[in-house]
């Protein structure tokens, strides 16, 4: 395990470990590291956007909240993809990151469910338990990346400059 940084005090050359280190693309893109122009790009984009969080692990929950509400973004964090579908019956969302492994429905089975409520958000998976099957459940039902944990805040932000980049 890696050593917490507090984000307010996140300068450039600094990584907030999350939970993790690699993303996995679906399907290959190409890509790599975004450059500090990119992000702050990223974080412009991400400022009129909401941002919904699935994921049980309350630390990483409260990590990505303090995360995004350090550059001024909007996310909700929720703790079972239950609440998450109630919260979608109410909001949009022009993201959505969910954790494969939760308590009740799957992370998998929740995007399944939502292609009709949010069929134009940018999905992403966080699992640490990847594998060949999960990734071509992943890309079969729409999910357009896959992030393994343990990651960083610096992944995360390559991979929604990646996305947001790609998205009309």
């Amino acid at each position: 395990m890696g050593l917490w940084v507090p984000l307010a005090c996140r300068v450039p050359w600094q990584e907030i470990f999350v939970t993790g280190i690699k993303a996995l693309n679906l399907p290959a893109r190409g890509g790599g590291i975004a450059t500090e122009n990119e992000i702050m790009n990223l974080f412009g984009k991400l400022r009129r956007m909401q941002t919904l969080l699935i994921d049980d692990d309350e630390w990483i929950r409260d990590s990505l909240r303090m995360f995004f509400e350090a550059e001024g973004c909007r996310l909700l964090a929720v703790e079972t993809a239950e609440m998450a579908m109630e919260r979608l019956n109410h909001d949009r969302y022009d993201i959505i990151i969910a954790d494969y492994r939760l308590p009740g429905m799957d992370g998998l089975e929740f995007f399944r469910r939502i292609r009709g409520i949010a069929p134009g958000c940018i999905k992403i998976l966080i699992s640490a338990y990847g594998s060949e099957d999960v990734l071509a459940e992943a890309t079969h039902i729409g999910i357009q990346e896959m992030i393994a944990k343990p990651f960083t805040s610096r992944v995360l932000e390559n991979v929604l400059a990646r996305l947001l980049q790609a998205s009309p």
